[in-house]
């Protein structure tokens, strides 16, 4: 990774069920590109990191190679069409979102998603090779070996004469003569000898002394690496400890999730979206609430905006420019309805696919847009569609072959007729984020306080509780709620007249407090008395939740089913806060 170019900042955020979320901002210096990772656990977070880190680097290196190719004819003509096929190809890509996943097997590949690699830091051994070389060994000193040889009496031998043999005195001046020649002789060469010695001497002290010193030297590095080495072989092991937890909490999660245990679902659910493959300029963010109960995945989705999509459709070069070409703007905002469209079909498709235990019998998505309001130039973040499909529906489409706003209408999904509008609607169910059920109590006023268990209070409390939330919800536009006579069943029928021409009426209200999931004999009951009553609107009102049954005969009748987290959230809209905890209340109604 060239740290200079990406820069990597880690965080952890405590959410309210305790958890920790672990955070990587990512800054890519050169692309000037920003992203924000989270997730559950840090080597998930690590994978994901190194994952996007990768796609950065693959794409920096193209336009490294891109700008260092614009500065000839050739290369901008070059350029042209690389940039060309990738704006067919981004076009394409964003076409086929659906189609692409449809000849995939979504379901989690649990030996893929283990940690498998391998220990990447080279062994000290390569680096002691490489140090060693660098220490060059003292070369062997060349002695010299032709020492004089010791002179020969014989060769200084006097020539003598008939005359010298005649006269001794001459004779014996010759032969002296030749004695002192030897001796002077004798005296050069040991003077050469002994110079000669000397000289090797000299040579092989030097050499011993570089010897000593090049030995010293790799015993240094020997020692030095030794130690390196030990160090080495404790990272590795640490690497593969640290390994083989990942992978045995990938296990623990395969054991759960094949348990059918809520957490692991959820989590499972997660690692299903993560691995889908979008643009990396498409936001990758959802939330997901998954209830073991009644089998419903709510999946709160955040969808590109239109700026996120491709729009450039060619490049030529033209009078030694690039001329770009892009799509029509009745163009771009089809291509945003039917990406709206296909994210949404290709999530339900994905999720109910990689249902491998029958955990999910239905899916309530609800897709967010975070954009500019042209109308008020602020950031909004609307939801401009909601569905909620039956797995045992859904898989019975062939989405190979659908046009994806028809089959999503046929869903009963809820959108504007035109999503680039981003028009906001009201999610079919949605995860309530001030839920605090399971968790934390509420800070209350008036007559109930945060140890209020709705499930468990007194019937006739919860019926005058009802009312009264429903009387300051209506009375802020100036309609009245009246309350029938209540039975013992721990549920109350009330009466809202609605003065708003358009959307007002009589609204019959049932209130059901529960323990239990909400079956759909008991909406059947509510709509029957909104046509008895001659009413314009049903609102049923549980302390529980409602299986996908329920949510499934309300499709397109007058009738709004309302479930615990709901009820909490309209407590808290009127300044009163309390908590539902179903556990706890069927102790107490036992």
């Amino acid at each position: 990774m060239n740290t200079e170019l990406v820069q990597i900042l880690y965080s952890t955020e405590e959410l309210r069920s305790w958890k920790i979320k672990h955070i990587a901002e990512i800054y890519h210096k050169g692309l000037k590109e920003f992203k924000r990772i989270t997730a559950d656990e840090r080597y998930i977070l690590d994978s994901k990191v190194e994952a996007y880190v990768e796609k950065l680097t693959e794409r920096w290196n193209i336009v490294s190679t891109k700008q260092k190719l614009l500065s000839t004819k050739e290369a901008n003509i070059l350029e042209a069409e690389i940039r060309t096929k990738d704006a067919v190809n981004n076009l394409k890509r964003i076409e086929n979102l659906l189609k692409y996943t449809l000849n995939i097997n979504d379901a989690v590949d649990w030996e893929q998603i283990k940690d498998n690699s391998e220990f990447k830091k080279p062994h000290p051994k390569h680096e002691l090779k490489a140090q060693l070389a660098k220490v060059k060994a003292p070369d062997e000193p060349i002695y010299q070996t032709n020492f004089p040889r010791i002179p020969i009496v014989e060769s200084f031998s006097p020539q003598l004469t008939f005359l010298d043999n005649l006269f001794k005195s001459r004779k014996e001046k010759k032969i002296q003569k030749a004695n002192e020649l030897f001796e002077a002789a004798m005296v050069q060469r040991n003077i050469e000898y002994q110079r000669i010695s000397e000289k090797n001497e000299a040579l092989k002290r030097d050499y011993q002394r570089a010897l000593n010193a090049y030995n010293s030297k790799v015993e240094t590095l020997k020692n030095e690496f030794s130690k390196k080495t030990i160090e080495w072989e404790k990272e590795k092991d640490v690497f593969y400890e640290i390994q083989s937890l990942k992978n045995s909490k990938v296990d623990i999660l395969k054991e759960n999730y094949f348990k059918a245990d809520e957490e692991a679902i959820h989590e499972y659910c997660e690692l299903v979206l993560n691995n889908s493959q979008y643009p990396d300029e498409f936001p990758k963010s959802f939330e997901l609430d998954y209830n073991g109960e009644n089998k419903i995945l709510i999946v709160e989705y955040t969808l590109p905006s239109i700026e996120n999509l491709p729009t450039l459709s060619e490049v030529k070069f033209l009078r030694n420019e690039l001329k770009e070409y892009f799509i029509s703007e009745t163009q771009l905002l089809k291509m945003f309805d039917v990406t709206m469209y296909n994210i949404t079909l290709r999530t339900l498709h994905e999720l109910f696919e990689a249902d491998v235990i029958g955990a999910i019998e239905a899916i309530s998505f609800n897709g967010w847009v975070n954009a500019i309001n042209k109308a008020t130039g602020k950031v909004e973040n609307n939801c401009i569609l909601s569905i909620q499909a039956k797995k045992s529906e859904f898989q019975q489409i062939d989405l190979s072959l659908v046009d994806p706003k028809a089959c999503f209408k046929n869903l009963k999904g809820v959108g504007s007729s035109k999503l680039s509008g981003l028009t906001a609607v009201q999610p079919i169910m949605q995860i309530n984020r001030s839920d605090k059920r399971f968790i934390h109590h509420y800070d209350v006023a008036g007559s109930i306080d945060d140890s209020t268990n709705l499930a468990a209070m007194d019937w006739e409390d919860f019926e005058h509780l009802i009312r009264e939330i429903f009387s300051k919800e209506f009375n802020s536009n100036g309609g009245e709620v009246k309350v029938t006579q209540a039975s013992k069943d721990g549920g109350v029928d009330a009466i809202a007249f609605d003065p708003d021409p358009i959307r007002g009426g009589k609204i019959v209200i049932q209130a059901k407090r529960y323990t239990n999931t909400v079956g759909v004999s008991a909406v059947r009951d509510l709509y029957g008395t909104v046509m008895n009553e001659g009413a314009t609107k049903g609102i049923l009102v549980t302390t529980a939740d409602y299986g996908p049954d329920a949510y499934d005969f309300v499709k397109g009748k007058p009738l709004t089913l309302m479930n615990g987290a709901n009820l909490l959230y309209l407590l808290e809209k009127h300044g009163h806060k309390a908590k539902i905890d179903i556990k706890e209340a069927k102790k107490l109604l036992k």
